[in-house]
């Protein structure tokens, strides 16, 4: 059976300060919540102090990327093992921001999978096409490029352990989303990629996740669904109570 889970990625927001009380008063409203996996995933800067408030919760600490080498000389750039350090168990890898603006390649990518799972951390991998490659009917080219290009080198261990995002890029804080059933269809392909590239059952323990304008007004449409394991939440996760709503949301509350 696969846990449902929700992350919260907070990108370029929130202080320190800020961030430790969304923080707090998330753990508070979703302390009795027993079948979720919950992660937030705040700016580097906010780790360590975000990682101390929620120390003995049931919230884990997620990063939003990091770097494939362990170490050296790249500047600005932060390594698995420092985020291992600050209590991170999870971190996102290719999001369409990156791609996108930092112009990430899927070789890159699949870089810091590999890297991630080698230095003890569970990787959020995000795939999702733009909305010309959607109207170009392209959906389904474009993510399994992506999906089977970042697994290539994991084996049946190590897969059960990725959680995969599909993120179309024309929902991202568009206040668009797709269908529930749309984005069920697509995550069932993205399990079927999962299989045929690593091979064997595992990819039916693999989590996969909706993210895209994620609310608590539309959550039931997509954790409702049976290849939907649950969403990673952007603008939402902003705000500990519309947070913690999508979360008792999955847990199957109201």
């Amino acid at each position: 059976m696969r846990i449902p889970f929700i992350a919260g990625n907070w990108k370029m927001h929130k202080t320190v300060r800020e961030a430790v009380e969304t923080a707090t008063a998330l753990k508070t409203v979703v302390a009795a919540v027993e079948i979720v996996d919950i992660v937030l995933c705040p700016p580097f800067t906010a780790l360590g102090d975000v990682g101390r408030a929620i120390a003995g919760s049931n919230l884990e600490l997620g990063a939003q990327d990091m770097h494939w080498e362990p170490q050296g000389a790249y500047t600005g750039e932060i390594s698995g093992p420092m985020l291992w350090e600050l209590g991170c168990t999870y971190v996102i890898l290719g999001h369409s921001e990156r791609r996108h603006h930092f112009h990430e390649t899927d070789d890159e990518v699949a870089r810091k999978v590999q890297a991630a799972f080698a230095q003890e951390l569970l990787p959020i991998l995000c795939v999702g096409e733009t909305l010309e490659e959607r109207d170009a009917g392209r959906t389904e080219d474009v993510i399994e490029r992506q999906v089977r290009a970042a697994v290539a080198e994991l084996d049946a261990v190590a897969l059960p352990r990725l959680v995969v995002a599909y993120e179309p890029v024309w929902a991202i804080g568009t206040g668009r989303s797709a269908t529930g059933g749309e984005a069920n269809r697509v995550s069932a392909l993205i399990r079927q990629w999962l299989g045929q590239a690593v091979g064997g059952p595992s990819a039916d323990e693999t989590r996969v996740l909706y993210g895209g304008s994620v609310t608590p007004e539309n959550i039931a449409e997509f954790i409702g669904q049976p290849e939907i394991d649950g969403a990673l939440v952007g603008g939402a996760s902003l705000n500990s109570e519309a947070f913690a709503a999508i979360v008792l949301a999955a847990a199957g509350g109201p």
